[in-house]
């Protein structure tokens, strides 16, 4: 069996999630299992819930948070209530690697969780070390920090010349 690989798309460019969610979609409808877990994904609609349903793929997708709007716009409170979800979220990541629950496992704005100061990289760290050489992982996110290269294979940057990041639908 060929060694899975561990991959990052990262970058201030539009499109990391959505090069992940096609990747995803490939492998589920090649007859993998797929788990997807969102972070940060507050702003964002439920718009990918419709893979769930599609007959004769193994695909879900999770996500911990409560709140429908950014992190960023919570109180301190419920960015309090926010980071235990997220911290529930990750743990859950943690379980599926170790488990081995599917063959691709999609943590889409992971990074994003170390650059709000949610997780350390060594939780990071501490998920891809379990990984097992049958499960293929994809993180995405906007800074990749270089503590986490020994445990990843490719990385991919996507940059944008303008940069508007905002939580806004469009």
């Amino acid at each position: 069996m060929e060694r899975e690989l561990t991959e990052v798309y990262c970058g201030n460019g539009k499109g990391k999630t959505a090069l992940a969610i096609g990747q995803s979609i490939r492998e589920a409808v090649q007859g993998k299992s797929v788990i997807v877990i969102q972070f940060l994904k507050g702003c964002e609609k439920r718009s990918l819930d419709f893979l769930e349903d599609l007959d004769n793929l193994d695909f879900k997708i999770f996500r911990f948070e409560k709140r429908d709007c950014c992190y960023e716009q919570l109180t301190e409170e419920e960015k309090a209530e926010e980071r235990s979800n997220i911290l529930n979220g990750l743990n859950f990541a943690r379980k599926v690697v170790v488990t081995q629950e599917c063959d691709f496992l999609l943590l889409d704005e992971i990074l994003g969780l170390l650059d709000r100061g949610i997780v350390t990289v060594d939780a990071i760290i501490d998920i891809l070390k379990q990984k097992d050489e049958s499960m293929h992982i994809v993180m995405t996110g906007w800074n990749f920090p270089e503590e986490l290269k020994p445990y990843v294979d490719t990385i991919t940057t996507l940059n944008s010349e303008e940069v508007h990041h905002s939580c806004e639908q469009q």
